[in-house]
């Protein structure tokens, strides 16, 4: 299957039960409060991005503007974030995707978009959009998961979907890996220009001519969290490292390793 006809298909993809369930509860109050709904919300990528997906539609006259959950809110008003939210419950009953585990991919992807917002804050760049960046910047793998479950078992059985190599299996394979997929995806939702670059890029930043420095934060991110999935050495850590990166943001090894992200919301256990 080619990157068009996986976009082509009506995948849904699931949210994670505890926070359907707690946000639910949360604007059944009768005043919710909204930092909490944002805190929910940006602790999921799915219903993430399902928030920026309608908030950037061309009916708000907002398309490529809106790049976070805060924003969205301020858009769509909580009667649409009521409907997203049942939308979403309504789906609830996909609780597992073939070939992915589906605790761990969200425990990772929240993790990457924390590690994004800090190393966004050591260079001075938007920090909010980096959040979001990392927290949806694996929705390709899981659509390819949910459009092609026989081509990716296959694949699976090369690479794990959190293997660092991983992109570069899939491209070897598909021609084209789960970060075009999700640059893809976001393009063809209407986010932010800049955000569509950095996902469709940070699998190989600051090539092909794109010089987005989101793409090279989601690309240390990424490579800290599989990285401390899979356990590396000390020289593992070394030889894997993507210097070349981290020289152009200036942020070596030592630096992206030792920094710590803050939990702000602490929602998801």
């Amino acid at each position: 299957m080619n990157l068009s006809s996986l976009l082509a298909l009506p995948i849904v993809l699931p949210s994670i039960p505890k926070v359907i369930a707690l946000l639910l509860s949360e604007l059944d109050r009768p005043e919710p409060d909204l930092q909490q709904i944002t805190e929910l919300i940006s602790s999921d990528l799915a219903l993430t991005t399902r928030l920026l997906k309608y908030a950037n539609a061309g009916y708000f006259q907002m398309s490529g503007k809106i790049s976070s959950a805060s924003e969205a809110l301020a858009v769509l008003g909580m009667s649409h974030i009521r409907a997203i939210a049942s939308e979403a419950a309504s789906d609830a009953s996909l609780k597992t995707l073939p070939g992915i585990q589906l605790q761990q991919f969200w425990a990772y992807s929240l993790h990457v978009a924390r590690l994004s917002r800090l190393y966004a804050g050591l260079i001075q760049h938007n920090q909010v959009s980096a959040f979001t960046c990392g927290l949806v910047h694996g929705i390709g793998e899981l659509m390819m998961h949910a459009g092609m479950p026989s081509q990716m078992a296959l694949m699976n059985m090369v690479s794990a979907p959190l293997h660092l190599k991983r992109g570069e299996s899939e491209f070897a394979h598909f021609g084209f890996s789960y970060a075009q997929a999700s640059g893809a995806y976001a393009k063809k939702w209407l986010f932010p220009k800049d955000m569509v670059d950095a996902l469709e890029n940070f699998d190989a930043p600051f090539q092909n001519n794109v010089y987005e420095p989101l793409s090279g934060i989601i690309h240390l991110a990424a490579w800290r969290a599989r990285a401390e999935l899979d356990r590396l050495t000390d020289s593992e850590l070394s030889v894997t490292f993507p210097s070349m990166v981290g020289e152009v943001l200036d942020l070596d090894m030592d630096t992206v390793l030792q920094q710590s992200p803050f939990d702000w919301s602490a929602v998801v256990r």
